[in-house]
C-alpha cells in the first residue's frame, strides 16, 4: 500500500500518565526533544548529576543507529523491525532507509502511549515503501510477531533487521532477555539481522551503580551489562566486524546526510557508555 501508514495496537494502556517518569520521555529529553514532562526531565537531570555526558551519550547512541542501517542497506536489507522506537526525532530508521532505498520496510514498536499518539503525525512513508506501528511490549514478544501488521508490513520469507538499540537493559536477567531474543530471531529467515546497543558499567562502575539507583527509585529497571554479556545476547547469530565495541567505534565512516545532523562522536571510545554490535542469521 503506498504511502501508508498504518497503526495497530494490542490492548496496552493508551493513557499517559505524566506524573510518572517513562524511558522514552526520558530519552527524548536527553536528545533536546519537547515530547516529555516534569517528572521525566526530574530523572534526567537526576542521572545527568552523576553522569554529566549523558546528553552526548543518547546522541552518541543515536547516531549509531543512522550508521547500522546503511549498513544493513549496503548489505541487501530493506526491512526493519525496530523495537523499543522511542519517540520520533530526526533520523528515524524509515527515513535513513528510505532515503537511501525508497522501497524500504519498517514496522516499528513500543509501548508508551506517548510514542502511539504521535506516531501518525511523525511518521510517514515513501510511495514505494511502507511503515507501521505496533503499540506492543518486548516482554511479550509474541504479542509482536502474531500482530497482523507484522506481515502485512514486511515479507515473512525474506531478511530482516531486528533493531534492538538502547531497549534490552529495562530486562533483568530474571526477564530471561535470551530467550526474548531467541524468540525474534527464531521468526526471521536466515541471512536476518540483529542489531543492539547496551548501556554498560565497564567503564565507570561507581557512576552507573548511581544511575541504576537513580532509575530504579522512579520506578524504571535498569540493567547494565558487560561486553561479556552484551556479546551472549548475540546467540545464534555471526557478529560482523568490527564485533561488539564501544559505540562511538562501530564504523564511524557510515556517517551520512541522512543522520538528520546527528553524528558519531569522534572521541575516547570510553565517551559514551554503551556497547554496539550487528550479528548476521546464518
Amino acid at each position: 500500500m503506498p504511502n501508508s501508514w498504518t497503526e495497530t495496537a494490542t490492548g496496552l494502556p493508551t493513557k499517559i500518565d505524566t506524573s510518572v517518569a517513562h524511558e522514552a520521555r526520558v530519552y527524548d529529553y536527553w536528545l533536546g526533544g519537547k515530547d516529555n514532562y516534569p517528572a521525566d526531565r526530574a530523572l534526567g537531570d537526576a542521572i545527568a548529576t552523576h553522569v554529566p555526558a549523558i546528553r552526548s551519550m543518547a546522541r552518541a547512541n543515536r547516531a549509531f543507529l543512522g550508521r547500522a542501517v546503511r549498513y544493513l542497506l549496503d548489505a541487501g536489507i530493506t526491512q526493519f523491525l525496530d523495537i523499543g522506537t522511542g519517540i520520533p526525532t530526526a533520523g528515524n530508521t524509515h527515513e535513513i532507509a528510505q532515503g537511501v532505498d525508497p522501497t524500504a520496510r519498517v514496522v516499528y514498536v513500543d509501548n508508551d502511549p506517548i510514542v502511539l499518539a504521535h506516531a501518525r503525525a511523525l511518521m510517514s512513508s515513501t510511495r514505494e515503501g511502507e511503515t507501521a506501528f505496533i503499540h506492543a511490549d518486548l516482554h511479550d514478544p509474541a504479542s509482536i510477531l502474531r500482530d497482523p501488521a507484522l506481515t502485512a508490513t514486511l515479507d515473512p520469507d525474506r531478511p530482516v533487521a531486528i533493531m534492538l538499540v538502547a531497549i534490552m537493559m529495562y530486562f533483568r536477567d530474571s526477564d530471561n532477555p535470551h530467550a526474548i531474543v531467541e524468540k525474534l530471531l527464531d521468526a526471521v529467515p536466515a541471512g536476518s539481522y540483529l542489531v543492539i546497543t547496551h548501556p554498560t558499567a565497564d567503564f565507570d562502575d561507581r557512576a552507573m551503580a548511581r544511575v541504576v539507583a537513580s532509575a530504579e527509585s522512579a520506578g524504571i529497571t535498569f540493567h547494565p551489562r558487560s561486553r561479556t554479556e552484551t556479546e551472549s545476547l548475540f546467540a545464534g547469530t555471526e557478529l560482523v566486524e568490527p564485533g561488539v565495541v564501544p559505540v562511538v567505534t562501530w564504523h564511524p565512516e557510515l556517517v551520512g546526510e541522512l543522520s538528520g545532523g546527528l553524528r558519531a562522536v569522534q572521541a575516547d571510545p570510553a565517551s559514551a557508555w554503551y556497547w554496539a554490535g550487528v550479528g548476521r542469521k546464518p
